[in-house]
């Protein structure tokens, strides 16, 4: 099987690749090496995820993701540097390889950042996404799973989430582009047959996470004895949920697609357990045997008070079953962020 990766040298997208080649898939990545965060994250993200060494002589970004493209390609892995937004750039590479299904990770994520740009979003998560389905509308390709997110929730009083939940008062315009995703990807497949599943990621963390989330910011700034800032009173929770488990997801949400047509689901993946914000940094505390040094801040529009998933859909649908608590995906993470 040959698989579209976009975002495939971020956080989930590097996991998922790393996974499906070693089980003999065959992936094409295509990502923009946006400078949301630094791009020699995400060269080193596409390194590990191909089991090569991760160190990397940097010295000009085109210069470097060019050699980067230069030395990863092989039989069964090609890297495209490349925005979703281009939909003819796009249509070169759905012409010069034969895909079976696209997994659809590129977005411009974070909800404060989406306040401050919300046109680019739009731009970015609703039209780029568009781009994808006109193409694989094109060419004949008929599975796709796309990434959605637990922020469409918003402020919902009913606990825990449910697929069936309205969300209709989004609070966040990434929250907003990712509900129109969903909306946007049932019109593809009523028209045109596009079997989808979207999925509704919970706050994933552990090796290789975006600086700018909460767990790696934390971390990183506590060990370097700087003030981390602290939004709220420490009761606002999160559904933490491991990469191991996501990928899992994604892989059990792949096998369905495979097996089975006339498919559009929406589907939490999550832990099912919650954490507050003070025991996240309590635990993060103690792994470091340091003391944070917190800078009390109000809460930021756009955030959520608290997420929960019920995975109760995902466990019976594609046979779903998150095996990592957040104790020992705190451990992990740890151990990544110490050598690293």
């Amino acid at each position: 099987m040959t698989y579209l990766i976009t975002g495939g040298s971020g956080f989930i997208g590097s996991h998922l690749i790393e996974y499906l080649l070693k089980n003999g898939q065959s992936v094409i990545n295509v990502d923009n090496f946006d400078d949301f965060y630094n791009y020699q994250i995400k060269i080193k993200n596409t390194l590990e995820s191909l089991s090569k060494d991760s160190s990397f002589d940097f010295s000009d970004k085109e210069d470097d993701i060019n050699k980067l493209i230069s030395d990863t390609k092989s039989e069964n892995y090609t890297l495209y540097y490349e925005d979703i937004r281009h939909k003819n750039k796009l249509e070169e590479i759905f012409k010069s390889h034969k895909i079976d299904m696209v997994i659809h990770l590129a977005a411009l994520a974070g909800v404060r950042p989406s306040i401050e740009r919300p046109l680019e979003y739009e731009e970015v998560n609703v039209r780029g996404t568009m781009n994808l389905w006109e193409l694989c509308n094109a060419f004949n390709i008929k599975k796709f799973i796309c990434a959605s997110s637990s922020s469409v929730y918003g402020n919902n009083t009913k606990i825990p989430f449910a697929e069936t939940d309205s969300v209709d008062h989004p609070i966040s315009p990434y929250a907003a582009t990712k509900k129109c995703g969903e909306i946007l990807g049932h019109v593809y497949h009523h028209l045109y047959g596009i079997d989808m599943i979207q999925l509704r990621f919970f706050t994933v963390y552990g090796p290789r996470q975006r600086p700018d989330l909460a767990i790696h910011k934390f971390t990183k700034l506590i060990s370097e004895d700087k003030e981390i800032p602290y939004y709220g009173d420490g009761n606002t929770a999160r559904d933490y949920t491991y990469i191991d488990d996501i990928v899992d997801g994604i892989m059990k949400s792949i096998v369905y697609l495979e097996n089975n047509s006339v498919v559009y689901e929406i589907i939490n993946l999550g832990e099912s357990e919650v954490i507050c914000l003070s025991d996240m940094l309590s635990a993060i505390e103690v792994a470091l045997g340091k003391t944070a040094q917190k800078k009390m801040l109000p809460m930021q529009p756009g955030d959520v008070e608290k997420t929960n998933a019920d995975i109760t859909k995902a466990r019976t649908l594609i046979g779903y079953k998150p095996a990592t608590d957040f104790q020992n995906g705190i451990k992990k993470f740890m151990e990544w962020f110490l050598r690293k």
